[in-house]
């Protein structure tokens, strides 16, 4: 016994030959089993001749069959009930053979081979054995092997999927994994076995992980509630248990779920709220007929509502953007996913060119205007100011005169709770193009575009300006998430800017459906905030991560701190302390009541502005900036010495109506 478990400890396979030899060995001894147990043991009934004529038949019979049913090819110690009935089938077409060969004999008074009294004890015999010897082998493998190697695992789900899940781990993985328990929330099932393996509540659950050391758990499903998935994770991640998931049903190969398709828990998972629905038929209604144009296509909001609205199939969707390769990449997806044909276009330009922009909207005549493009990286635009004006200010002032001069009916400008008492260049720069937006509605003359644009004949409809605000969307390029995923999978150390900072988080999905709902409620004019849920503390959701991937924080990987980068701080605000907000149907969304802007009184102030971030005036555009947005105070920023300077209030007394 001890040889048989060091040959099995070695993890060799059988050589196919042995298993055909060693099955053809088991149906001889059988017939000589089943004619010693025919005649007592009595030997001198057993006539050498016919016996030797018998096993020639039978090894002959035998070996046919065990070819044709391939009956040696399965690997024993991973074989399940099917191969096993495959070779006593093969064994039963043996015994129906032999029948009929004395059937036959018989019927010519032709003496019969074997007695059928034999052939009934052979039958059972050989079954039983070539049965039983490979459910020895299947478990003593699994037996020894755990014994050794094995790691204890829990299946959290004890329906359909949690028993699927327990035979792909143990059989799939090399038998490195032992289902010792399911947990479950249903009482129903508490008490219960499952494939021989015990349910128990949630409750007994630290008792099971004390008692059998467990190393990991399996969530069964993918639609767990998101409360109960955080509290069973976060008590796992205490007790040191790391937490892996399946994929969702449909993409399981071939409708079998492979070993190499479980993945950790993310933390995109945990942050989330609860699914929204995404097929809201009012917008869908709103948006089946119209030609809609999307800016800033590629990046990861834009993409998204592409998505969204090619599921509505829409008369006509231009998708537009100045990255080559992220529309290119974009136009396959969806053509891919929904077969658009003609009804979706790609036009490959930036939002600040106004030439590029009007050539745009001549050819297409768009109904709807979804303007993403934006510069968003805070750093980045605290060293570029110029440039974050160019693309955040003057983009949307493009974007929005041509708008309102082509009578597009809805006009959606997707803004940042950085807008919000901004401290840096970015957040500014998203604030500026909100007040030239809301500004644009209550204008009573049409704006005229520059010189060398062709005009329009004819009164165009009047649009409605629509503005969103909302916080980080978890997996957005340059977000915090992807570069920390980055950091562990590097082995650390994971930056962190500052131990007390948090952030709002929301998945991108829910995020662009809020956008669309907010397009068909506005009325114009408003600027719409989204209910970000609970904020987060970045350092707790670094530590989770780590954690996630069954690491200590702090030990496998360090945790950094860098400071505060050029223009951040520690928390985002959702409001202005002078605005208020006003409810909608929706809860998730909510009405900003903010200071209106006089059209007249602004321009001449974000003119200025342009202009200068055109002559490339890094420090008067922030100067111009601050007089504009008189709460934009500079954090942790080289344009600090400005707010210092205690600009004259009368530079902002005209903005405000």
């Amino acid at each position: 016994m001890k040889k048989f478990r060091d040959y099995l400890l070695q993890n060799k396979i059988t050589p196919q030959w042995a298993i055909f030899i060693l099955d053809i060995f088991i149906s001889a001894f059988s017939l000589l089993f089943a004619y010693c147990l025919r005649f007592n043991f009595d030997f001198t009934f057993i006539r050498s001749i016919d016996l030797i004529k018998n096993f020639i038949v039978v090894i002959s019979i035998n070996a046919t069959l065990f070819y044709l049913f391939r009956t040696y090819q399965g690997i024993i110690r991973y074989s399940g009930f099917r191969e096993a009935i495959r070779s006593v089938t093969a064994i039963f077409y043996s015994f129906f053979i032999m029948f009929l060969i004395n059937v036959s004999l018989a019927i010519l008074r032709v003496q019969q081979i074997t007695p059928l009294t034999v052939l009934g004890i052979y039958f059972f015999a050989a079954s039983f054995i070539i049965y039983s010897y490979r459910l020895f082998v299947k478990f003593s493998y699994k037996q020894n092997t755990l014994e050794i190697d094995g790691t204890n695992v829990v299946i959290y789900g004890a329906q359909l999927n949690g028993s699927v899940l327990k035979k792909t781990i143990e059989q799939t993985s090399n038998y490195d994994f032992r289902v010792i328990a399911f947990i479950d929330a249903d009482e129903s099932l508490v008490g219960k076995s499952i494939d021989g393996v015990n349910v128990f509540s949630f409750s007994q659950a630290k008792t099971v992980f004390s008692e059998w050391k467990v190393k990991t758990l399996f969530f069964s499903k993918t639609d767990f509630e998101l409360d109960e998935k955080n509290v069973v994770v976060d008590f796992c991640l205490a007790q040191g248990v790391k937490v892996m998931n399946i994929p969702p049903m449909k993409d399981w190969i071939q409708g079998h779920l492979n070993i190499n398709q479980l993945r950790e828990v993310g933390v995109e998972e945990l942050l989330g709220r609860p699914p929204i629905n995404l097929h809201n038929q009012h917008v869908i209604d709103h948006l089946r007929d119209k030609k809609i144009l999307i800016t800033g296509a590629s990046g990861s909001i834009g993409s998204e509502l592409a998505r969204q609205l090619c599921a509505v199939y829409p008369t006509l969707l231009i998708i537009c953007d100045q990255t080559e390769s992220g529309l290119y990449e974009l136009e396959y997806e969806l053509q891919q996913k929904y077969k658009l044909g003609n009804a979706l276009k790609m036009y490959l330009g930036d939002v600040k060119d106004e030439v590029s922009m009007h050539a745009l909207f001549a050819k297409y005549q768009p109904q709807v205007v979804f303007h993403a493009a934006a510069y968003k990286h805070v750093p980045m635009m605290e060293n570029h100011p110029s440039e974050a004006v160019r693309n955040n200010v003057l983009g949307t002032k493009v974007l929005a005169n041509l708008s309102e001069f082509y009578g597009v009916e809805r006009f959606l400008f997707v803004s940042t709770d950085k807008a919000i008492n901004p401290t840096n260049v970015m957040g500014a720069s998203k604030r500026i193009a909100e007040i030239y937006c809301q500004s644009l509605q209550t204008r009573e003359t049409m704006p005229l575009l520059d010189e060398g644009i062709i005009q329009i004949a004819g009164k165009p409809k009047r649009t409605k300006f629509i503005t969103t605000r909302f916080g980080n969307v978890l997996g957005s390029n340059g977000s915090v998430i992807p570069r920390f995923k980055e950091q562990i999978a590097n082995g650390g150390p994971v930056t962190i800017t500052h131990p007390d900072i948090i952030r709002f988080f929301m998945t991108i999905p829910e995020a662009c459906s809020l956008v669309l709902e907010a397009m068909t409620i506005g009325a114009g004019g408003e600027i719409f905030l989204f209910d970000m849920g609970e904020p987060v503390r970045i350092l707790d959701l670094a530590k989770k991560m780590i954690q996630l991937t069954g690491l200590i924080p702090g030990k496998d990987i360090e945790l950094k701190f860098t400071g505060l980068r050029p223009g951040e701080k520690l928390f985002e605000e959702l409001l202005n302390k002078e605005e208020e907000v006003i409810p909608t149907h929706n809860k998730k969304i909510l009405i900003a009541k903010v200071m209106e802007y006089n059209f007249d009184q602004v321009i001449g102030s974000i003119d200025h502005l342009i202009s200068l971030a055109l002559q490339n005036e890094d420090q008067e555009v922030v100067k111009q900036m601050k007089r504009i947005v008189p709460e934009y105070i500079s954090n942790n920023s080289i344009y600090e010495s400005i707010d210092e300077e205690r600009l004259s209030p009368s530079l902002y007394s005209a903005l405000g109506s």
